[in-house]
């Protein structure tokens, strides 16, 4: 092959099959909008689709969820720069969906839940569920910003605009097309959006592959003699995130944390029909979830590859751009469009609703205004997703100093997570009756776990941040449960 001719795209330049791809991709999004977000009559259609939604769709929209842009910008960065144990942490992500499916849908659909902190109330009391909502808020509002970040990253310097124009530009959208449809737009957009991650991430590893020189065994000796093929790390260096042993179980704890008690990606597991097919959705992400993450670890790969073969070439100021910048530079008509419409399908995200659906059914309804019509619930519902929105976007604007975004977005969910999900455990696992003590509980654990990774970033004590949702958890459920003995022996 020969080495790529000088740039002929400049950045922010796009030619008018690129302006057609993404007019089409993003046309057919609102077409989906519309025709799901025709009937949307009260909270129940809004949030749940009337449990309507096929199985495998309602598979492919988790998938969605949880790819986003995280997987499209920072999964090849973290391989360009790194290597590939971000594959370790699927090991436990995907023993964590079988968990869940066992353990926590049941329940939900028992109960039939709308917001899944519902089950907390009716397990523990409401001071329980409003503090797993509002920790649920913390966790998600952060961890969406991020997100949000990693997208609008991307678009910015394909197109050559400012972090602060991309995303009010995204949010915007995002804001109409998720107002508008509720969650049965948001879950079948979710399945469309899945098809055109796999399938960008093809084209673009074909397309990858065929510009390097001398092949895959050019590629694989490259990679291999820089250390980028590594997978699996089995020491016991405890101050290590990416071993084995800490990045396995961080998955498994954050894939039950994330997977059984995130109202945003559960909630695609609610608006199926019955339990059975709920389980048989979320089993079916373990196969669709793996292929689209090996993909764009290879493109990672391939992109370092590709630069340590030409080193005359412009090179990306961080590698946290280097998936937008060789898009920017490097790609041809048509493909460019295709990678920009994954990137900006990622970008109009569904947080919003899960965080709308949270606040009205677990804040809203019980505490602000109980007896409204439920009319008045649904604008309420479409309210929230304009200010969470707002909010959102002002968080991602903070987080432009971030270097490696895959994992500081893992880091947020450990420290909170494990509040959430200690207290789902033990409502789940045991039959003890705490509430109170549920909340002390969940905001000790928080507060411990913050202390723990400020003291390992300043060198105070080794642990790895991989660990700490494992410890959050074991503390929440803990203290929780000697909190529920205490206050039965007060009573009595």
């Amino acid at each position: 092959m020969n080495e790529f001719a000088p740039v002929q795209y400049l950045s922010g330049y796009l030619s008018w099959i690129d302006f057609i791809i993404v007019a089409v991709a993003i046309l057919l999004l609102f077409v989906i909008s519309y025709i799901f977000g025709r009937r949307e009559n009260n909270t129940n259609d809004f949030f749940l689709g009337g449990r309507k939604v096929p199985t495998f769709v309602a598979c492919l929209s988790f998938v969605a969820t949880e790819v986003s842009a995280l997987t499209i910008i920072g999964v090849p960065a973290t391989a360009y720069s790194e290597n590939w144990e971000y594959l370790q942490f699927f090991v436990g992500s995907a023993a964590a969906r079988i968990l869940v499916a066992f353990l926590f849908i049941p329940v939900f659909y028992k109960y039939n839940c709308t917001s899944i902190y519902e089950f907390l109330r009716h397990r523990f009391g409401p001071e329980t569920q409003y503090a797993g909502s509002i920790f649920f808020f913390i966790t998600r509002i952060i961890a969406s910003g991020v997100r949000l970040y990693a997208a609008c990253l991307g678009i910015g310097i394909i197109l050559g605009w400012n972090l602060a124009q991309t995303l009010l530009i995204f949010t915007t959208v995002s804001i109409i097309f998720i107002a508008f449809g509720g969650v049965k737009a948001v879950v079948w957009a979710g399945a469309y959006q899945t098809i055109i991650f796999f399938s960008a991430g093809v084209v673009l590893l074909l397309y990858l592959f065929f510009h390097i020189h001398g092949g895959l065994a050019a590629a694989w000796q490259t990679a291999s003699e820089a250390g980028r093929l590594s997978v699996f790390k089995f020491n016991f260096n405890f101050n290590d995130p990416t071993t084995f042993w800490a990045g396995t179980a961080n998955a498994f704890f954050i894939g039950l944390a994330v997977f059984g008690t995130d109202q945003e990606l559960m909630q695609r597991l609610l608006t199926v029909q019955t339990r059975r097919k709920s389980q048989n959705a979320i089993f079916l992400t373990i196969a669709a979830a793996l292929p689209i993450l090996c993909i764009y670890l290879a493109i990672g790969t391939l992109l370092y590859v590709f630069y340590q073969q030409n080193p005359s070439v412009l090179q990306p100021d961080k590698a946290k751009e280097v998936f937008s910048h060789f898009t920017a530079h490097f790609l041809p008509a048509g493909l460019k469009g295709l990678i920009l419409s994954a990137i900006i399908l990622a970008s109009i995200d569904s947080p919003l609703s899960s965080l709308s659906s949270s606040f009205v059914t677990d804040i809203y309804r019980p505490l602000i205004k109980k007896n409204a019509t439920e009319k008045h619930y649904l604008l309420i519902s479409r309210t929230g997703v304009i200010v969470f929105g707002l909010i959102l976007a002002c968080l991602a604007l903070a987080c432009e100093p971030v270097e490696n975004i895959l994992w500081f977005a893992f880091q947020i969910i450990s420290l909170t997570g494990g509040s959430t999900l200690g207290v789902f455990l033990l409502g789940v696992l045991t039959k003890r009756k705490g509430n109170i003590g549920n909340v002390a509980a969940m905001i000790i654990s928080a507060i411990s776990m913050t202390i723990l990774l400020i003291l390992s970033y300043n060198g105070i004590i080794k642990l790895a941040w991989s660990w700490l949702i494992v410890l959050g958890t074991a503390e929440t459920f803990g203290l929780g449960y000697l909190f529920s003995i205490i206050t039965r022996k007060i009573k009595q």
